[in-house]
């Protein structure tokens, strides 16, 4: 029986906690070339993302792909993540959830980089080790 990683499902369970508990669950993710997402927002290789139930369409989180339809900037687009580039998964309000290691891309695979777009607000991250702290966001 071939080993079955224990990362979908983890994933699936803080979003559902996420969900169970009003909070908003966010996806970090490391882009490389199989992952689908907007470059435009891409920092540093790497973008996070809103996966609660109003941000996103038809979402599917199985043992290879977490796959939606979502809008950026007004325009539907479809993302298709890897679970290996997946960085983790956390509600905004409190930063809780789970957190994994990425491998770095083989030599000669650079991950899709791109400057976010002008005018655009940057993503959330999740905090750094230490206190919870809330932040007022009008």
């Amino acid at each position: 029986m071939p080993d079955v990683s224990t990362k979908p499902y983890f994933i699936r369970a803080i979003y559902e906690w996420c969900s169970d508990c009003g909070f908003t669950p966010y996806l970090s993710v490391k882009v490389d070339e199989n992952t689908r997402v907007p470059t435009e927002f891409v920092k540093n290789g790497e973008i996070v993302l809103n996966v609660s139930l109003n941000a996103t369409r038809n979402l599917t989180i199985n043992n290879e792909l977490v796959q939606f339809s979502a809008r950026f900037n007004g325009v539907s687009r479809e993302i298709s993540i890897p679970v290996d580039r997946v960085q983790g998964i956390f509600a905004r309000e409190n930063g809780q959830g789970a957190f994994f290691t990425v491998e770095q891309p083989a030599e000669g695979e650079g991950p899709a980089e791109s400057q976010p777009a002008a005018g655009s607000s940057e993503l959330p991250r999740p905090p750094t080790a230490g206190k919870a702290r809330l932040k007022l966001i009008k």
